[in-house]
């Protein structure tokens, strides 16, 4: 019974971490990464790790709580994740 359960964790953790990257708000971004850290703790509590799943536990908190504070200090929850690399001069712009 913990086996299948471990395995649906794991399963769930590499969904949540394609969601994560796929995500088009940086806000939902950051809200399925508290969802990543909190299955990867119950993971390692599975594994009897309690001890790295409280250090973990702590860094997922400081990182959630971080990401949060510069998407509102930044750009707000309406930015997007990702935006067009810009390489070379501008579009029109005269070439040397």
């Amino acid at each position: 019974m913990l086996g299948t359960i471990h395995e649906i964790l794991l399963v769930a953790i590499i969904l949540l971490s394609a969601s994560v990257v796929e995500a088009e708000k940086l806000t939902s971004a950051v809200l399925r990464y508290g969802l990543l850290s909190l299955a990867f703790v119950i993971v390692l509590i599975q594994l009897k790790a309690p001890d790295v799943a409280l250090s973990a536990v702590v860094v997922g908190a400081i990182v959630t709580g971080l990401f949060l504070y510069t998407i509102k200090e930044v750009g707000g929850s309406e930015a997007p994740c990702r935006s067009a690399p810009q390489f070379g001069p501008p579009a029109g712009a005269p070439r040397a």
